[in-house]
């Protein structure tokens, strides 16, 4: 079998159980590695093909997006900029 880098999979910090009404324990090494406080936003993602939960805190996706968002006009404009580069040499 196939080993996945620690850069794909991540750090393990542990186990935790799903209690009766859906609620877990964040492991205490996660939430001081990961800055995770009382009150923090958490985004869930299925992961592994049903297989996983992936948590996220919000704070740090929308800094994701926006980094995104910001790559994506750039390179909006750059096609834009090659697009007005083919017109005129076809045109000359």
């Amino acid at each position: 079998m196939k080993q996945e880098s620690k850069h794909v999979v991540g750090k393990c910090f542990g186990s935790t159980v799903v209690g009766p009404r859906g609620q877990m324990v964040v492991p205490a090494e996660a939430r001081k590695d990961l800055g995770i406080n009382m009150g923090t936003k958490l985004l869930a993602f299925g992961q592994f093909h049903g297989k996983g939960l992936v948590l996220v805190k919000t704070e740090d996706v929308e800094e994701l997006l926006n980094t995104m968002s910001h790559h994506l006009d750039e390179f909006s404009r750059l096609l834009r900029e090659n697009k007005e580069a083919d017109i005129d040499d076809e045109g000359n």
